[in-house]
């Protein structure tokens, strides 16, 4: 199984933001966005992650360890099969926020080549790999820039 790390940083929320992820030993990549929210960055690391270790990354699939309780749990707690009943609405009957990262990243966790699986990891607790993705999306958030390539 391949596991990879991710988060998402935003300064001001809203305001600049940045979004990482990482293979422990492997492959990493951040980006940036000029105005965005923390939430949006968390749902963008993973989403990218995803994107870049594609499907059929393996036949045991992928572990995504976030300190994002909003990314884990609506994976773990299945809150999209809620949304995706109610027409997109949440448990109060607003739009889902986010949806237009949501659907993507539910398209590619959900896809039956590659199984995705999400574990909560507890931010700056010490976990090696969870305070370098940290620095990551906190340095693209700051700098407006994000980098590529392999640790």
């Amino acid at each position: 199984m391949i596991t990879v790390y991710t988060d998402g940083s935003c300064l001001g929320n809203p305001g600049p933001g940045g979004w990482a992820w990482v293979v422990p030993e492997g492959r990493y990549e951040s980006g940036a966005d000029r105005m965005t929210t923390n939430q949006r960055m968390e749902i963008t690391a993973p989403l990218r992650a995803l994107e870049a270790l594609g499907p059929g990354s393996g036949p045991e699939g992928i572990l995504v360890r976030s300190d994002s309780a909003y990314v884990v749990n609506c994976f773990v707690q299945r809150w999209w099969v809620g949304w995706q009943r109610r027409g997109w609405r949440n448990s109060q009957g607003k739009p889902v926020a986010n949806r237009d990262l949501w659907e993507p990243l539910l398209a590619l966790a959900l896809d039956a080549s590659t199984p995705v699986r999400f574990e909560w990891v507890k931010g700056h607790s010490g976990d090696r790999w969870n305070d370098v993705v940290d620095e990551l999306a906190n340095t693209a958030a700051t700098t407006g820039t994000g980098r590529s390539g392999i640790l």
